[in-house]
């Protein structure tokens, strides 16, 4: 008789995530709403990555995942050569009309952030902020973005952390949506030990610093009203609960606020950490 009997009978390999569909579900989920009218809010986060990396007049800079642009439009004013891509059309094109208003030099692309289509070492400077950290599979984009950064390049990001208040709100909604399984926290990214995984053995030099960005909103409602209206992710979490859900979600958001907000008399600031990373490639 076999040693194992069929109620012991080994568990079946887990399989192995499609991401082909994951990555499909994600472009549609921030193709929703509008990240635009959440994305300018974080234009600071792009010039003080931009100081950070002391990007130099003539530099050639990519930015990936650039969402509407911040940090493409910050990269343009100092006068660097600037190449923004994301895998969403509408925000290309209104990076394209903020770039226009300002007359600003940039060139537009749609790009997958897993597959970029550009040569290698091509560019002095690669850049992202809140965008490369949610791709599906991280090891497949930071290898993108080192083989287009040239030898001795410098490699931008901002990255939400986990204990922050963004990393929180996406945990707070997997547990009323969970995440596709096999596909890890974005919010790794915002982990000096995952960027020493992704990066450490082609680089020079990793320096990380924790900043915070402060999210600024009427009254905590207002926030969450603009973030179920327009920010992908939430808007299509909130779609996939029944009206008993929906209001569960939307309690356990504004609890959250309420915890984080400094605040007063009905108005809202919530200060959340996120990791600014300055890769430096061998």
């Amino acid at each position: 008789m076999n040693a194992l009997s069929a109620t012991q009978a080994p568990a079946k390999p887990a399989a192995a995530p499609d991401f082909a569909a994951i990555k499909t579900r994600q472009q549609a989920a921030w193709s929703s709403g509008d990240y635009a009218i959440v994305g300018t809010t974080l234009q600071i986060v792009g010039e003080t990555l931009c100081e950070s990396l002391d990007l130099r007049a003539g530099e050639h800079v990519l930015d990936v995942a650039a969402g509407n642009g911040n940090v493409s439009l910050a990269a343009a004013r100092r006068w660097c050569e600037v190449v923004s891509t994301d895998y969403v059309p509408a925000l290309l094109a209104r990076g394209r009309e903020r770039a226009a208003a300002e007359h600003l030099e940039i060139e537009f692309r749609e790009a997958d952030a897993e597959a970029l289509p550009f040569a290698d070492a091509g560019f002095d400077a690669v850049v992202s902020t809140f965008g490369v950290m949610f791709t599906p599979e991280p090891k497949r984009a930071a290898a993108e973005l080192l083989r287009v950064c040239r030898p001795g390049g410098r490699i931008g990001l901002a990255n939400w952390t986990p204990e922050g208040f963004i990393g929180q709100l996406f945990k707070t909604i997997g547990k009323h949506v969970p995440p596709p399984a096999g596909v890890e926290s974005p919010a790794l990214w915002g982990t000096r030990d995952r960027i020493e995984q992704l990066f450490g053995t082609q680089s020079v030099a990793i320096r990380t610093e924790t900043r915070q960005f402060c999210f600024r909103y009427r009254s905590p409602q207002h926030m969450l009203d603009i973030f179920r209206g327009y920010y992908g992710p939430v808007l299509k979490a909130f779609a996939a609960l029944d009206a008993a859900g929906q209001e569960a979600l939307a309690d356990d958001i504004l609890a959250l606020i309420a915890r984080f907000n400094r605040a007063k008399h009905g108005a809202m600031v919530v200060a959340s950490d996120y990791l600014e990373i300055i890769v430096t490639k061998r």
